[in-house]
């Protein structure tokens, strides 16, 4: 086997590099290649963002070794079955025969193997066999998305068995935070400068950096909002805005009325994705659809929705489905307009002409958002933009407005203030990581008969894109909603940004102007323009990430007058005016 056999694997497998690479390792990876053989580690921690290409690093790492005759033999864990497959489709473009269907059942694979590719599930179900096949010869264990292997976990308990006599261990991942505070096996920690013991990784590789270099897409975050009333399990009928201020539960309860494959919200969604898919595929004529879901119910009855808005079945992928793999994997060589799933593309499964999703699912952590975000992101060629669907629900938009930030693993971490997100949803990362230890599909992480949903309705909120938020409300099929759904499917980013500061101009230009005339009943004018200016002022305020409160004292700062409730008709007026200049960028 030749140290250069990597060479032949594109760098964003399983699709050609993206534009500006050359046929060798993207900087990036070379850069970690060399500082990994520079020190010629025994752990190492590779982090880098989805779409980025660890599979062809960590390949590269694998033809290196045993090139040099470092290890003699290649073990791949991966999250799932899928990935297990995918993996050994990649080896085997360098020269490394991995064996996919290996079961703990039989304990031995074909000498005409290099090694193994095994799920977590696998290895913690016997990590005594995995250990034995570890020790017969020198080994590399290349750990896909290691952010799985939580010590108090029955996967990090197995993985830290079974490998710790490996002669070199490789971890991935492109998410390398938890919700919990339970070690990674492998992993180095050190403390941070608050004292808490925090991930190091051996090489990291973001999104922001990743963007710049033209590696990933850009992403424009669609949300959306709307009218919902359910009733609770003492049979009180509620009513909400989505995207409003809200208790806990309300929010909770909200966003499932929202996806209620039953409601007006959910298909009115997929109808805009799908005019988004139409744009997009203008210019990129092979670009798919996503629709991610809470759990398998809701997957078909989204399917449904989709066939009768395009005339075309969708793929369905629901793990615990016999052939799910298969399904993935036509769907990712074809040309066909939408996929559904549940959790299997969630994580890892490379369909690089993914351009539009739909986050459907009502899975609020960090972790999870990251990685079906990550299923969009891979660029292929210059000018892709990614679109995905969100509902407005404020944990969701601020885990969009932060897909930047790079984070590591905190362990000891100090008791939380009220609002941590990360702490707020630390038991539902629990359940989350059970379910995929169990590998089976989501239910739902709420109590099934907690309420009843009645009815929804939705309306455009805004654009979420490099951290600013682009245009204001619209109802659903109006023209506006269709200059923010028209946008074109390749741009640079410059050029997104341009055109949103456009869409969004001409929308607070054609927005009603508020009446001269004398009404009839004072009062009744002065709420309505007072409603006005509050709805502007939520804009500038989403836009520029200020708390309203602050907006409305800049006003009266730069107007005059008394606070909002004592303000004279003429005063909102002048008020109204101004920060229709604010959100055009006059000021």
């Amino acid at each position: 086997m030749s140290s250069g056999a990597a060479f032949h694997l594109s760098p964003a497998f399983p699709d050609r590099a993206a534009w500006g690479t050359a046929s060798k390792l993207r900087a990036w990876q070379q850069e970690a290649l060399d500082s990994y053989l520079r020190d010629e580690p025994r752990d190492f921690l590779a982090v880098a963002t989805p779409g980025a290409g660890k599979t062809t690093y960590a390949l590269r790492v694998a033809t290196e070794l045993l090139s040099r005759g470092t290890v003699q033999r290649v073990t791949v864990v991966a999250p799932t079955e899928h990935l297990k497959t995918q993996w050994a489709d990649a080896a085997a473009r360098v020269g490394i025969s991995l064996d996919p269907r290996f079961t703990n059942s039989v304990g031995r694979h074909s000498e005409d193997y290099h090694g193994v590719a095994v799920t977590y599930a696998q290895v913690a179900s016997r990590p005594s066999l995995h250990r034995e096949l570890t020790l017969t010869r020198p080994t590399l264990v290349i750990l896909d998305e290691i952010h799985h292997g939580g010590d108090s976990k029955s996967w990090g308990d197995g993985i830290r068995e079974a490998f710790e006599p490996a002669a070199r261990r490789l971890s991935l991942t492109g998410t390398p935070f938890r919700s919990d505070t339970s070690p990674i096996p492998f992993v180095r920690y050190e403390l941070d400068a608050g004292g808490v013991l925090t991930s190091s990784s051996d090489y990291a590789y973001g999104y922001a950096q990743a963007l710049r270099d033209g590696v990933v897409r850009p992403v424009l975050f669609l949300a959306y909002g709307g009218n919902m009333r359910w009733r609770t399990k003492a049979g009180d009928e509620i009513s909400a805005s989505l995207g409003t201020p809200m208790t806990k539960d309300q929010v909770a309860q909200a966003w499932r009325t929202a996806l209620d494959p039953k409601g007006e919200w959910i298909g009115s969604v997929l109808a805009a994705a799908d005019k988004r898919l139409t744009e997009v595929r203008r210019g990129v004529p092979d670009a798919g659809g996503l629709v991610i879901a809470s759990n398998q119910t809701q997957a078909r009855a989204y399917a449904a929705h989709l066939r009768a808005l395009t005339g075309e079945p969708p793929v369905v992928v629901l793990s615990d489905d016999a052939g799910a793999s298969q399904r993935i994997e036509e769907f990712a060589a074809g040309t066909s307009r939408w996929m559904v799933a549940v959790r299997m593309v969630s994580e890892g499964v490379d369909v690089p002409r993914l351009s539009v999703g739909v986050y459907a699912t009502s899975t609020s952590t960090p972790l999870f958002f990251a990685q079906a975000v990550g299923r969009f992101v891979r660029a292929r060629r210059r000018g892709e933009t990614a679109s995905v669907f969100l509902p407005s629900v404020p944990v969701v938009l601020d885990h969009a407005a932060r897909l930047e930030e790079q984070r590591d693993h905190a362990l000891d971490r100090k008791p939380a203030a009220e609002g941590d997100v990360a702490a707020m949803w630390a038991e539902e990362q629990g359940l989350l990581d059970e379910a995929m230890r169990e590998e089976k599909a989501s239910a739902g992480l709420l109590d099934e008969g907690a309420f009843e949903a009645l009815e929804s309705e939705a309306h455009f909120d805004h654009v979420l894109f490099d951290k600013q938020q682009w245009g204001m409300h619209a109802q659903v099929g109006s023209e506006e909603e269709e200059e923010y759904l028209g946008l074109p499917g390749l741009l640079e980013p410059d050029q997104v940004a341009a055109l949103l500061h456009e869409r969004q101009r001409k929308q607070v230009k054609k927005s009603p102007k508020p009446t001269s005339a004398p009404p009839v009943a004072q009062h009744r004018a002065l709420a309505a323009q007072r409603k006005e200016l509050n709805k502007l002022v939520s804009a500038y305020a989403r836009q520029k990430g200020h708390p309203h409160a602050t907006v409305h004292l800049d006003l009266r700062r730069a107007c005059g007058g008394p606070d909002l409730a004592a303000a004279s008709s003429e005063q909102v007026t002048e008020r109204i005016e101004r920060i229709r200049n604010w959100l055009v960028g006059r000021r």
